[in-house]
């Protein structure tokens, strides 16, 4: 049987002629800052004074003793890596095992007994892109770092989230690993549903030592009670296990998660050799892009059922991904969830994330679109770039299939888009630039390995060159010339078919700028708000999305806070309630983005700290099945149209109460409607004139109440509507006995709009369970706070901040 040894103690890390403790798994940044001979990048500008790290060399060493790599009745020993990150030399006693050139693959070296120092010297990132950007030639893309040079995580030379935190390390796990006679070398479950039926057909590669050439093996495998064998002289087996009345897996929402546990054992003369384990999910899953009169869909369909995808971004958790726990991944993961989340696109600028990712999304019911990993860049393709392109692919396909919740499988990010309109075409001038890598070697890969997944060639995408690639009408869409240079109301202009991306920024949680920015007099211009600000032109955006809506505050920090909150919820809102009115035209939205892997200015819903920004808890209501708005009225409509959006598995009937509000208070006029939705549908009609409020008013606003939800529709912006001087009473009660936990009940005297608990101003620890609620007078909410003791009204008033009067 084969026995495994983690080698994740016992390394040290050359620095300055002298050797410093290191951690593996880990990086060289997190072992400086652990000796403490670098800041912490993340804490005010220190990122500009630790860039020297990315641009030399850096050597980790350890023993590696005689009794490690040889004996015990094994006839094998191999070392091996689950990534090295990135261009690394691995030698034993300055005799070179190997040299790789690729964060996302894994390597392995036979060492059998061998001994002595282990050394594993990393070149710096910059030297390796600067010299095959010398090989192929130059490429354009939208950042000025030579990123697509090589394979390594590619914000980590900065993104307009990230900053330039270029490192270097074994980042995954170390080993060694002894057997004898053979080893299973991979295993690839093509996982199928056929009726009640399903089927693992698992296609099983083998290597043999020299000594168990030819000797005859077999493998066992089974799955829900389900066996079967196949025995092989070769180097390959398949097996097949038809197991009957499956349970399907289906995403959150639409059913339940069941998995299954295959093992598969490799023996020779009954002797265990090698096992292998996983857990699979029964489903299909189809995208449907087929044409129309509208354009070409591009709608997900998940055993049989059209799916309204409900999605977000995913980012690397950490700029430093080596310092992301199982847990870590796990509570991220479940906040997602959490916030009635059905979908995780992993961006093509991180990384293909560790299995603890995949593992949890599997039990939560999240399906993962994954990028491959390209981002904003023309890629050559010559080598040495092709082949560890290739390498990669087939590497991560492989580890990455087991798991249901991957659902798609895509090329690029904004690359084919970036060809068309960002002058690529001219600069290139002929040279390649990566098509050949999205509409050729990428889908050849899928289509070989994983066939029961499919593949699209990049995000956005058309379909094909016929279309602009960014073209609403057909395939997916990204949707930023409305945060770039317009008003968050213009994303109701258009009816994509697919936003796989859109997002409006907002500075992330006061807590988390007081400690990033330990000392600093905070203004949106003060230094280190400017330097965690990576946007091109990122705060006048964000000013002129507040003051489209309100009045800019000149000198009021605090206000100009909230404000960026507001309007973030607001235009993400504005977005997904518009696309999913026109459900199933429009088939998914994925906002731009759930997490941040540092403190900063960004499109995120939870920030660098694990906070989360009212957007977060404006998902939930976005994205929850049942979902009540009030829309502007479609082309030729006299009025505004009241929407039911039932994303639901059930019929949704209610009476929706309808009321025409003056800004004083008082009630102009009310009714009430009889409605109903089917599952997964939605149903929009009229406002009746009565409650309707006149063009261009204000003075008057409407409220429509249906199921404890509510949709508010104003004619005129905030900073043109009579707002009164907002007022409301404050009460605070103890929960429960360790007093930690306080209900916050504010009662309202006038129209109190987008009301905000920040409870990080009360105690960093504290936590707020909703984010911005709208009152009208007389009404009251209660909003649960955690990790707060003590506080009283004044300690609360001071945190709670509302819309006022212009």
């Amino acid at each position: 049987m084969k026995a495994t040894a983690q080698l994740s103690e016992g390394w040290s890390l050359e620095h300055e002629g002298t050797r410093i403790a290191a951690q593996v798994p880990g990086c060289v940044h997190a072992d400086l800052l652990a000796a403490d001979l670098i800041p912490d990048p993340f804490i005010g500008r220190n990122e500009q004074y630790i860039a020297w790290v990315g641009r030399r060399a850096w050597t980790y060493t350890r023993d590696l003793p005689a009794g490690e790599t040889a004996g015990a009745g094994f006839e094998r020993t191999d070392l091996v890596f689950d990534g090295l990150d990135t261009v690394a030399h691995i030698a034993i006693d300055g005799q070179e095992l190997g040299r790789t050139r690729n964060m996302h693959r894994a390597y392995r070296f036979d060492v059998t007994g061998r001994s002595g120092a282990l050394s594993v010297t990393f070149d710096s990132a910059y030297d390796e892109a600067n010299a095959v950007k010398a090989l192929t030639g130059d490429r354009p893309n939208a950042y000025p770092e030579p990123f697509q040079y090589i394979r390594k995580m590619a914000c980590s030379f900065g993104w307009d989230w990230g900053p330039t935190v270029v490192t270097a390390g074994m980042w995954r796990p170390v080993r060694l690993e002894r057997w004898s006679t053979a080893r299973i070398a991979q295993v690839r479950p093509l996982v199928t549903v056929d009726g009640a039926d399903g089927r693992v057909e698992l296609r099983v590669d083998l290597e043999r030592t020299a000594g168990g050439a030819g000797r005859h093996l077999a493998a066992h495998a089974t799955v829900a009670g389900v066996t079967t064998t196949a025995e092989t002289d070769g180097d390959t087996l398949a097996l097949v296990l038809d197991v009957p009345d499956v349970a399907l897996w289906w995403p959150r929402g639409y059913g339940e998660q069941p998995l299954y546990e295959v093992e598969l054992t490799l023996t020779a003369d009954d002797e265990q050799l090698d096992t292998w384990q996983r857990r699979v999910g029964f489903r299909t899953i189809e995208i449907d892009r087929e044409a129309d009169e509208q354009g070409t869909g591009f709608t997900f369909v998940v055993n049989g059922t059209r799916v309204f995808v409900r999605g977000v971004n995913w980012i690397p958790d950490d700029v430093l991904p080596s310092r992301i726990t199982p847990e870590r991944y796990r509570t991220r993961l479940e906040q997602t969830a959490a916030a009635n989340v059905d979908l995780v696109r992993v961006w093509g600028g991180g990384i293909y994330e560790d299995e603890a990712f995949y593992d949890v999304c599997d039990e939560l019911g999240l399906m993962v679109w994954q990028d491959f990993l390209f981002a904003c860049a023309a890629y050559p393709e010559e080598q040495p770039l092709r082949g560890e392109v290739e390498a990669e692919a087939r590497d991560n396909v492989v580890r990455l299939m087991p798991h249901a919740s991957l659902v798609a499988w895509n090329g690029n990010n904004e690359n084919l888009w970036g060809f068309r309109d960002w002058e690529w075409e001219e600069q290139l001038a002929g040279d390649s630039w990566g098509e050949g890598y999205y509409l050729g070697l990428l889908p050849r890969v899928v289509a070989e390995l994983d066939p029961t997944r499919p593949y699209m060639a990049g995000s956005p995408w058309s379909g094909s060159w016929d279309h602009h690639p960014n073209d609403a009408d057909h395939g997916t869409y990204h949707s930023w010339e409305v945060w770039n240079r317009q008003d968050f109301t213009e994303y109701r202009a258009d009816v994509p078919r697919f936003v796989s991306e859109f997002g409006w920024q907002a500075p992330p949680a006061m807590a988390t700028l007081r400690r990033a920015l330990p000392g600093e007099e905070l203004a949106p211009d003060s230094p280190g708000m400017l330097h965690h600000q990576k946007a091109e032109d990122g705060n006048g955006k964000l000013n002129r999305g507040v003051a489209r809506h309100f009045a800019l505050p000149e000198s009021d920090f605090d206000r100009w806070h909230y404000l960026t909150q507001v309007v973030q919820a607001r235009a993400v809102a504005t977005g997904i309630e518009h696309w999913r009115a026109n459900w199933p035209r429009c088939a998914g939205t994925v906002v731009w983005q759930i997490n941040d892997c540092w403190p900063v200015s960004s499109w995120a819903a939870i920030d660098g700290d694990g906070r989360l920004k009212p957007l977060y808890h404006e998902l939930r209501r976005l994205y929850a099945d049942r979902l009540l708005t009030v829309q502007p009225g479609a082309e030729g409509a006299e009025g505004p149209e009241l929407v039911l959006s039932n994303q639901g598995p059930t019929p949704w009937s209610c009476d929706v109460t309808l009321r025409l509000m003056r800004a004083d208070g008082s009630l102009a006029a009310r009714t009430t409607l009889g409605l109903s939705a089917g599952p997964r549908e939605t149903v929009r009609l009229p406002v009746p004139p009565e409650v309707t409020p006149a063009t261009g008013s204000t003075k008057e606003y409407l409220v429509a109440d249906a199921d404890g939800l509510r949709a508010l529709h104003f004619e005129a912006r905030d900073k043109d509507f009579d707002y009164p001087e907002p007022r409301f009473d404050i009460a605070v009660e103890t929960v429960g006995q360790e007093r930690d936990t306080v209900e916050v009940v504010v009662t309202a005297q006038t129209l109190v709009r987008d009301l905000l608990l920040q409870a990080d101003r009360i105690d960093p620890h504290a936590r707020a369970e909703r984010g911005l609620v709208t009152l009208l007078p007389g009404e009251t909410t209660r909003i649960r706070v955690h990790g707060t003791r003590g506080a009283g009204a004044n300690t609360v008033r001071a945190a709670l901040f509302c819309v006022e009067p212009a």
